[in-house]
């Protein structure tokens, strides 16, 4: 969903109905979501070991044999399909390959270094995903989109730590030194109303730029602070399954927030 957001914004609404340059951006779809997403998801868990609820997955299955190297050849297979598509695509790819790696893999693992797997996260999602789409099309990216693009990296930002908070006594139990850990309940809710107020911000700048209404930005905005502020004056009360339920609830305000992006940007 939000590899698409890229596309679109490439395109325009008008483009996606035209199918405008739609079959290699469906080639750099499958390549980034099957091959880098699912090798990147694949190769964490292997090295993670998690027993309890992680991400958006309840008690998650043993891992099957072999997992480790088919990570690889997804991982190195996308890599080597990525030459088909334009060069910025190339190089999202292969920034992003080693993105995985640093994040997931001894002696690096940098998942588990509080800040560095921050900012990897918000880099790798929040802006190079969504690139990585426009990067398909062979357009050249604008000042005002290249706004928009990196919108989304504070608002990575601001949900990453929220992903964290019904996980930290697993996180704890295996050592992991995670964001939400290191600056607890207040800081990381905290951090996640000021980036996302940032990233509003940032999406009204490219607004300016390219001349463009920006009112319905106010939508995802007042979504978030609905969220985020009954969360930061409960916290002390809440138990984990009641931060994951609000961590879907954020979930949701983010697909509020690319679905007004789209309708302010995608012209």
């Amino acid at each position: 969903g939000h590899t698409l957001v890229g596309y679109v914004l490439a395109v325009g609404f008008s483009g996606v109905v035209r199918g405008a340059w739609w079959w290699q951006t469906l080639g750099g779809l499958a390549i980034w979501v099957i091959f880098l997403n699912g090798g990147t998801l694949a190769i964490n868990s292997v090295f993670d070991k998690d027993e309890g609820d992680i991400g958006y997955l309840n008690a998650p299955p043993p891992l099957p044999r072999h997992l480790l190297a088919f990570s690889v050849a997804l991982l190195a297979g996308g890599q080597l399909l990525a030459f088909a598509l334009p060069p910025a695509f190339r190089v999202a790819y292969a920034i992003c390959f080693a993105l995985s790696i640093l994040y997931s893999v001894p002696p690096f693992r940098f998942k588990a270094v509080a800040g560095v797997d921050w900012v990897i996260n918000m880099w790798g999602f929040g802006t190079l995903t969504p690139f990585a789409a426009w990067a398909a099309t062979g357009r050249p990216l604008d000042a005002g989109h290249a706004l928009v693009l990196l919108g989304f990296c504070p608002l990575f930002a601001g949900l990453y730590p929220l992903t964290q908070l019904y996980q930290m006594e697993e996180d704890r139990r295996r050592g992991d030194r995670t964001l939400a850990l290191l600056l607890g309940l207040r800081a990381s809710l905290g951090v996640a109303i000021g980036c996302a107020t940032l990233a509003i911000g940032l999406f009204g700048w490219a607004a300016a730029v390219l001349r463009v209404r920006a009112w319905l930005l106010g939508v995802p905005l007042a979504a978030w602070l609905a969220v985020l502020v009954p969360w930061y004056r409960r916290r002390e009360v809440l138990i984990p399954a009641d931060h994951q339920r609000r961590m879907y609830r954020a979930l949701a305000a983010w697909a509020m927030t690319d679905l007004a992006v789209l309708l302010v940007f995608a012209r």
